[in-house]
């Protein structure tokens, strides 16, 4: 091994921090750590202790050790921390240069305009996060409020499957390129049972900020499929992963200094901890909520339903975008407690997608999923292009099943087998047009060889 690659290693390694092997604290907590061979580290106080239990060592002080050989004591099963489990160390703040600063902070106005490139419609939406996102960090990033406290800006977004909700929150954060941890509620039970803990998901967000707890505590948490901890209804048994994981966020979601697991889910005798605090982590909670509508029906036809002004039982039945009435009652209803919709203060709706917003997201996004297929093939120089009516062939057959905009990418995938198996086997041809008639199984592409391309140009 070179020399340079050697430095260029111990380089690294002294970018984090070392834990005592026996009661896992870190170097800047328990003092100065003695290394023992197999690269073990263990804190004065350990070794002290561990002295302490010989009894035929005459009250021997282990700072009195100043002839002991410490390569002499075996560690019998000893292994070493691995790197992935090891802190960054803190840089010192007047070297260190934040990634985001106040100026550098895209307003909001930019910021949406920057989600117009990647996500179609959900205008209402986009506004939304992109508010509370720029008041969030100006939070972050200020300490001059003086007296003037203000309050986390976390978010609870409510849309049926597929319109997106994930996709927003994986674009802001990589707009801003801060860490992102996405974890899914339904894996989160009460402490104590089997299942992740409320912990795990700050584990998640220190592992996408390369285990730096100063990243980690500016990064976004987005929680899916919210709306599965509802509180459980006429259940006699415990509701370990319903309501009682609700009140297991509250402390995170609020600001609180929590101990978490490095390099793991849980926590366990053998894993280090370290310490986060929420105070400035953004949560972004998200949910499909269904059959929420028939709670927002009912207190909908509650309100006119008597006399003169009485409205008809199915006036809301065809409403698609029901969702965007939703109140804090309606979520109340549905299962979720007061404690924790208090601390989400911005509540938004996304809108179900419609058959012209498909064929828009077909078309006009930067990252596209048919723009991906044409510089796929564009690679092997075929020109692959779609006609309008594969399009709407496309959206129709989306629409149909009801996922949303990830109907889209299987409906596509189908088609698109034979076509991506068979070009690369024919080096003659040059162009080949998607239709509508392919799309619905009635026809088939049309190919154009590259010799009549040459003469056409």
């Amino acid at each position: 091994m070179s020399k340079d690659i050697i430095e260029n290693n111990e380089t690294k390694d002294e970018e984090y921090e070392n834990y005592c092997y026996l009661c896992r604290r870190p170097e800047h907590t328990a003092g100065k750590l003695i290394h023992l061979p197999n690269d073990i580290y263990i804190c004065a106080d350990c070794m002290q202790n561990t002295f302490d239990t010989f009894h035929n060592s005459s009250g021997m002080q282990f700072m009195d050790l100043t002839n002991f050989d410490m390569s002499q004591l075996n560690m019998k099963g000893a292994q070493s921390i691995p790197k992935s489990q090891k802190i960054k160390k803190k840089k010192k703040e007047e070297k260190k240069q934040p990634e985001l600063d106040i100026k550098t902070i895209p307003a909001p106005h930019i910021m949406k305009a920057q989600l117009d490139e990647y996500v179609i419609g959900q205008d209402y939406a986009k506004k939304v996060i992109s508010v509370a996102v720029y008041n969030h960090y100006k939070r972050v990033l200020t300490d001059t409020m003086d007296d003037i406290e203000i309050e986390k800006s976390n978010m609870l977004m409510i849309g049926p499957t597929g319109s997106g909700k994930t996709y927003l929150v994986k674009t802001i954060a990589r707009l801003l390129n801060v860490p992102l941890a996405i974890t899914d509620a339904t894996t989160l039970t009460e402490a104590g049972y089997i299942g992740d803990d409320v912990e795990s998901v700050l584990s998640k967000l220190l592992a996408a900020a390369d285990n730096d707890v100063e990243r980690a505590e500016r990064g976004i948490v987005f929680i899916d499929e919210i709306d599965k901890i509802a509180k459980k209804r006429n259940t006699n048994s415990r509701d370990v992963s319903g309501e009682s994981v609700q009140q297991g966020l509250l402390k995170l979601l609020e600001g609180a200094e929590v101990e978490v697991p490095v390099g793991a889910g849980s926590k366990n005798a053998m894993v280090p901890l370290t310490t986060i605090n929420t105070k400035n982590i953004l949560f972004i909670c998200g949910g499909a909520f269904p059959d929420i509508e028939d709670i927002i029906k009912a207190r909908l036809n509650k309100q006119a339903s008597i006399g003169f002004r009485a409205d008809l039982k199915d006036k809301y039945d065809k409403d698609e975008n029901l969702l965007r009435k939703v109140t804090i009652e309606d979520l109340r209803e549905f299962g979720m407690i007061p404690e924790f919709l208090g601390r989400l203060p911005v509540i938004y709706t996304l809108d179900a997608l419609d058959q012209s917003m498909m064929v828009q997201i077909l078309k006009e996004p930067k990252n596209a999923i048919l723009k991906q297929y044409q510089k796929l093939l564009s690679l092997d120089e075929v020109d692959l292009q779609f006609d309008d009516s594969a399009y709407e062939a496309i959206a129709e057959k989306a629409m149909e099943k009801k996922t949303g905009a990830r109907a889209l990418r299987a409906i596509i995938e189908e088609f698109m087998l034979d076509i991506m198996y068979q070009i690369p086997r024919d080096d003659s041809i040059g162009r080949v047009t998607i239709t509508g008639d392919y799309i619905r199984g009635t026809g088939a592409p049309l190919i154009d060889m590259r010799g009549v391309l040459a003469l056409e140009s």
